[in-house]
């Protein structure tokens, strides 16, 4: 047999919170018009960034693809050659895809990248009315150029090493070989 709390109390407390809730004021968010901004940390879309004269970060090492638990990146890295540069290493990713159907935006790409050419920014509008639409291709995730920078395929601006040039070091600022401090 049940007892007076049983039969009368609780089926009152289960709907303790919609009471509580029943006579607060509404708020309704004017999300398109008006977007609040996102976490400085927060992680959105994609970017593959280019070095300072516009030379591509991404060497084609594929640790970014090795890293996504999700299997969302696919890179196809090929050599650079002397006429054609595409970033300062030996090799540049040919093609990189990133398939926002997929990705779960955890950032273990981003931390995988030795060369932090892939970094993810603010932007959290993904969402599109075509499948093919959300496979982000290597033209729609690349920086744009800022003035200054040069279209590749080019020759090494910054330095005269691959070294040099991932240290940062300008042609002018370059030590001599075998020389500079110890």
């Amino acid at each position: 047999m049940a007892s007076v709390k049983e039969s009368l109390w609780d089926p009152v407390a289960g709907f303790g919170v919609t009471f509580r809730t029943m006579f607060r004021k509404v708020f309704t968010e004017q999300y398109p018009f008006d977007k609040k901004p996102t976490a400085p940390r927060f992680h959105g879309r994609h970017q593959l960034n280019r070095w300072p004269d516009g030379l591509e970060k991404c060497i084609g090492c594929e640790l970014c693809a090795w890293a996504c638990p999700a299997d969302a990146i696919y890179v196809e890295g090929a050599d650079n050659t002397e006429g054609g540069r595409m970033s300062p290493g030996e090799r540049y990713g040919r093609v990189y895809q990133i398939n926002y159907l997929r990705c779960i935006l955890c950032g273990l790409c981003i931390e995988a990248c030795p060369t932090r050419a892939l970094t993810m920014t603010n932007e959290y509008e993904l969402a599109d009315r075509s499948r093919e639409s959300l496979i982000y291709e290597k033209k729609d995730l690349l920086a744009p150029l800022l003035p200054g920078m040069e279209e590749p395929p080019h020759a090494m601006q910054l330095g005269t090493t691959d070294k040099d040039y991932y240290l940062g070091l300008t042609g002018a600022a370059v030590p001599a070989e075998g020389g500079g401090e110890k």
